[in-house]
């Protein structure tokens, strides 16, 4: 069973850049195709970025250019690097592995205008 934790989070001004971690449990981590989701209030839940077992990555149209997903497979974990923050990303931002049905508790992020 994957187990994710997710953290990195936090109140940041627009412009400012936040390192988001999220630590998987599950021998099947390096196989596995990571996403991180993003839902703000009100909304439904959305793909941000995901990163293959290759190194493939695809992004959202409104983070290209600003967001990284990059993985460490020797330790379990993929990141997403976001720059450029804007209040629009305010949002609580979860990872998943494809192969689990599994969330994590995600972890809020909160860009002030």
């Amino acid at each position: 069973q994957v187990h994710l934790v997710e953290s990195g989070g936090g109140l940041v001004q627009a412009g400012g850049s936040l390192r988001l971690s999220c630590a998987s449990s599950g021998s099947i981590f390096s196989i596995n195709t990571m996403s991180w989701y993003r839902q703000a209030p009100g909304k439904q839940r959305e793909l941000v970025a995901l990163i293959t077992s290759t190194g493939f990555t695809n992004y959202e149209d409104s983070v290209k250019g600003r967001f990284t997903i990059s993985r460490d497979n020797a330790k379990s974990t993929v990141y997403l690097q976001m720059n450029s923050l804007k209040p629009e990303d305010t949002a609580v931002y979860y990872c998943k592995a494809a192969s689990s049905s599994v969330w994590g508790q995600g972890t809020q992020v909160t860009v002030s205008s």
